[in-house]
């Protein structure tokens, strides 16, 4: 392991210690323990099939697209297809996620986000996914910075 790898590692530890209680810590992998664990509807779930309110700002036959309810930023929205997929590395060939892309391209271009945007897709434990639901988050209208993490 190299030393640079060490620590960026060390930092990630020590900024996601300062960022959360280990109340909180416990409770966010607690959800996501229930999320892969459960055959039951996730929260993404329940905004397709409406029984709990999100503020859509596109939607077809495959996807849709809504605002995030914690922005990170200026505009920040959520792509996610309507057939559950639990994480990326679970997707599949036949999986839409070009179509997705796509769709995140076009919702920024309506969003106005003409200098750029940022589009992340958390995978798993370690790439803090917190909704076992695939989404692609959309990030825009501010500098973003690198490293991400």
């Amino acid at each position: 392991m190299s030393f640079c790898h060490i620590l960026r590692t060390q930092f990630v530890r020590t900024r996601a210690r300062s960022l959360c209680t280990k109340k909180d810590e416990v409770k966010l992998a607690e959800e996501a323990r229930n999320e892969i664990g459960s055959s039951g509807p996730t929260i993404f779930s329940k905004v397709i099939d409406k029984s709990i309110p999100a503020d859509i700002i596109y939607e077809d036959d495959k996807c849709l697209a809504f605002r995030d309810i914690s922005p990170q930023a200026p505009v920040h929205f959520l792509v996610i297809p309507r057939v559950p997929i639990p994480r990326i590395s679970a997707a599949t060939d036949d999986d839409l996620l070009g179509h997705l892309l796509v769709v995140a391209k076009n919702v920024a271009k309506q969003e106005c986000l003409t200098d750029g945007y940022r589009v992340v897709i958390n995978d798993g434990r370690d790439g803090s996914q917190s909704v076992y639901h695939l989404h692609v988050h959309v990030l825009g209208g501010r500098q973003m910075m690198w490293p991400p993490g």
